[in-house]
């Protein structure tokens, strides 16, 4: 798989100017999301788009709580550098293709009437798999979320799906024209699963409240899936200074990406879109395979990297996959255990792409750290591991180590009495964290454990939670970190894992 040369080319190998690349004539697309990674993604894109054919396609960004983005914003005209950063050096781009920006959790009202408003034709969401509001143990819209609760009793809403619900319900009132929601999250199916959620908050509704928004999604609006891949770090005060360096002027919040990058889009826009293409976007109906692909055999692994390497007291990824062992467990998981529940996208080269995986993953100039990567395990592993671990379970196959990518995360934020998962670990937040520690509390063992987690708490979905081979086997593989370490563990799966492997699906 190439990667994006025309991306590459906005993130010049000479250093930027403080000149944006593209001066929008207007903003077309609302942005729910206004983090690191639609900044060097999503806005690299449009840009791309935008040089090439000009346009009304800016960006109004909407930070979800958070200042810190939106006044450096303001202060800088809505201006902001992409550093590409690889082991040959780094450079720098402006994509320049902000209109405004504030905050949503402030500004609620606002946010509901842009999405109103005629002028904006698409409204993208980088929320994270934690911003949907969604009960993996229902599959359904959390109707017993308390902010949820709150948005369907009226006033301003400040949940995700209740701000989209709200809008949309504004923009058929105010004559209903078209619109497109695109999911930019890591969540399968992420167009019809936020067409799904949005729904079921207007069907929440007292009777006949929502009719009218109701006929205006079926006749007007539509939802279409993508795939985003990008790994972008968090911001750092060294980042900082070598941006300063570069560019001759501060710059308070660059954003530092890899030089790889890819996005893949399902083209159903009910009222246009950007010329992503430009960019090098693919607009494909095979957004499914790319999911699974991205999702399984990068993110899942990823997972495993940065638990393994926490709990091995490691700080970035690079270190991480530096360890033989560590490198050797990701290889295993990747074309054991994913590999076979991916459908290959038509035209990519699996090899080339799992090679280029680590190669990414070994950027050692990036420095993702792991403390990063394993955040939010309880809603990323929820859309990566439980479909591979079930087809393989269905096989006869026992996936030693997606059971050990769990293993290492319950170690990691939910440490048995007695056990240190390390400096790194605990810096690792996530939405779950409070009940897990309440479940390790009470727990004699890793078996205890695993079997309140996956089997009463169903973290990982219904199915895999009346799965007792696999919940035994996590047990196994937390006693095995708490009582001989990290290392222990990577051997005693490796060992029972074979060493042929199925070629990904076609």
């Amino acid at each position: 798989m190439t990667i994006n040369a025309d991306l590459r080319i906005l993130a010049r190998a000479t250093p930027a100017t403080t000149a944006p690349l593209v001066s929008p004539a207007g903003a077309g697309i609302l942005h729910l999301g206004l983090g690191s990674f639609h900044r060097a993604h999503q806005a690299m894109y449009t840009a791309a788009a935008m040089q090439r054919d000009g346009g009304d396609w800016g960006i109004i960004g909407v930070a979800s709580r958070s200042r810190t983005v939106v006044d450096a914003m303001h202060a800088q005209d809505l201006l902001y550098s992409v550093a590409t950063i690889s082991p040959a050096g780094t450079s720098l781009a402006i994509p320049g293709v902000h209109t405004d920006a504030f905050v949503g959790a402030a500004q609620p009202e606002r946010v509901v009437a842009h999405i109103a408003d005629a002028s904006i034709r698409i409204v993208t969401l980088t929320v994270t798999e934690n911003g949907y509001s969604y009960s993996p143990a229902t599959e359904h819209l959390d109707l017993d979320d308390p902010t949820v609760r709150a948005d369907l009793q009226g006033g301003a809403p400040h949940s995700t799906i209740g701000q989209l619900a709200r809008g949309l319900q504004a923009r058929a009132a105010a004559g209903g024209e078209p619109l497109s929601v695109l999911s930019c999250d890591n969540l399968a199916a992420n167009g019809k699963h936020t067409e799904k959620l949005v729904r079921e908050f207007l069907q929440a509704l007292p009777s006949g409240e929502a009719s009218e928004a109701l006929a205006f999604l079926d006749r007007a609006v539509t939802f279409p899936s993508s795939m985003v891949d990008r790994i972008v770090p968090s911001t750092t005060a060294q980042l900082r200074d070598e941006v300063a360096t570069l560019l001759g002027a501060q710059d308070a919040i660059p954003v530092p990406g890899e030089p790889f990058t890819m996005w893949a889009i399902e083209d159903r826009f009910a009222g246009g879109r950007p010329a992503w293409e430009a960019g090098g976007a693919v607009f494909t109906d095979e957004v499914g395979r790319y999911e699974q692909m991205k999702v399984r055999l990068l993110n899942g692994t990823h997972s495993l990297i940065a638990y393994l390497g926490a709990l091995r007291g490691v700080g970035t990824i690079p270190e991480a996959i530096g360890s033989e062992r560590i490198a050797d467990a990701a290889r295993a998981v990747m074309r054991a255990e994913y590999e076979p529940s991916v459908e290959v996208p038509t035209g990519v080269d699996i090899r080339a792409y799992e090679t280029e995986l680590f190669e990414r993953w070994g950027n050692s100039a990036l420095g993702h750290r792991t403390s990063q990567v394993g955040s939010d395990g309880s809603v990323k592993l929820r859309q990566r591991i439980p479909e591979p671990a079930l087809l393989a379970l269905g096989d006869g196959r026992m996936p030693h180590l997606i059971a050990l990518t769990v293993a290492g995360y319950l170690s990691c934020l939910a440490p048995l009495d007695g056990f240190d998962p390390g400096a790194h670990a605990a810096t690792m937040t996530d939405p779950a964290r409070d009940r897990l520690a309440s479940l390790a509390a009470t727990a004699r063992d890793g078996s205890r454990l695993a079997r309140g987690v996956i089997g009463e708490l169903r973290l990982f979905g219904a199915e895999l939670a009346h799965e007792d081979a696999f919940i035994d086997r996590v047990g196994e593989l937390v006693d095995t970190i708490r009582r001989h370490g990290v290392d222990a563990a990577i051997s005693d799966a490796l060992s029972a894992t074979p060493t042929t492997t199925k070629e990904g699906r076609r």
